[in-house]
């Protein structure tokens, strides 16, 4: 398979451009859903060692539905599927436009939860404009193993987080490892006492959010992912559901910037409008580097031909 590797603000994307499964026809939506019933191999051999990473978030370009747009984008990680993804999009474009693809200007592109539109400023930069973002819960409480009482908001940004300011340590990269373990048992306590997002939607992912630490920023956050892996970038959705929440709560008014920074010390430049029903759209703006352009072997004969999964081999 043809792969094109590149990271957005230190989060990596792998953009499949060739030899990914027939997925057929219809909605982006149900195309994911043959792709997990019938292809998950694909993913696995593609995304897990010894070829991928936890960190890594994969792009199967896809034929449209709707013409107008560029291209259709499947996404998935390191344990499942996406709706969304904010930095393998701007990923994706800055990919394509290596390859291109793509010229500067603003095209869509076609998702699993619907058309989101990039601009590529260059070529390394670009703004997405995301699906309408929500916050769905304000000052939802839960005891959390450990930890005590943590309180934090439900939002939807392209997929549903728990934002919450109770840190139980400072946003600092030489501590991802007590975060991610804290962030997790937030994600346990959630599924334990069936705190969803709408109509039961699970929460995939905990993002701990406090204050920046360049002094032209407004926050910092640490922002687990649903394989486990934290978001090297500010994360695109989570910072979308940041957004939602900021505008509920008045702090934020459209067209203002938000700089979000990762825990890295990466950043995202955030803002967003109201469409003609009200809703929050925002706006990303973040760069991409290609770092490969190769082609994926799956040898025969290889015990992990289909990735590293616990307890799929011996």
């Amino acid at each position: 398979m043809v792969i094109v590797d590149s990271h957005t603000e230190g989060e990596p994307t792998r953009v499949v451009l060739h030899g990914g499964p027939d997925l057929g026809e219809g909605p982006l939506a149900e195309r994911r859903d043959r792709f997990a019933r019938e292809h998950d191999s694909f993913r696995s051999a593609v995304i897990n060692e010894p070829r991928g990473s936890d960190a890594l978030v994969g792009a199967l370009l896809c034929d449209t539905v709707d013409e107008g747009c560029a291209t259709g984008a499947i996404f998935f990680n390191n344990v499942g599927y996406l709706g969304m993804c904010g930095h393998a999009t701007i990923g994706l474009a800055v990919s394509l436009a290596y390859m291109g693809r793509l010229e500067p200007g603003v095209h869509k592109i076609e998702t699993p939860v619907g058309v989101v539109s990039v601009d590529l400023k260059d070529a390394n930069t670009a703004t997405i404009e995301n699906v309408p973002s929500r916050r769905f819960r304000k000052d939802v409480s839960v005891e959390v193993d450990g930890l005590g009482l943590v309180t934090g908001d439900i939002a939807w940004g392209g997929n549903w987080f728990f934002l919450t300011g109770n840190a139980p340590f400072p946003l600092d990269a030489r501590l991802t490892r007590q975060l991610t373990d804290a962030a997790e048992r937030v994600k346990a306590a959630l599924h334990a006492h069936d705190i969803t997002g709408e109509d039961g939607a699970e929460i995939d992912h905990v993002e701990f959010v406090g204050d920046a630490v360049a002094a032209d920023a407004h926050s910092r956050n640490f922002v687990l992912c649903p394989g486990g892996a934290y978001d090297r970038s500010p994360c695109g959705t989570g910072t979308s559901a940041k957004v939602a929440c900021l505008a509920a709560d008045g702090e934020l008014k459209p067209g203002e910037t938000w700089v979000q920074e990762s825990v890295i010390g990466s950043r995202f430049e955030a803002s967003y409008r109201l469409d003609d029903e009200g809703r929050v759209i925002p706006s990303i703006t973040g760069r991409a580097f290609v770092t490969a352009d190769v082609r994926l072997v799956q040898q025969e004969g290889d015990p992990f031909v289909n990735g590293i999964v616990p307890g799929a081999v011996g």
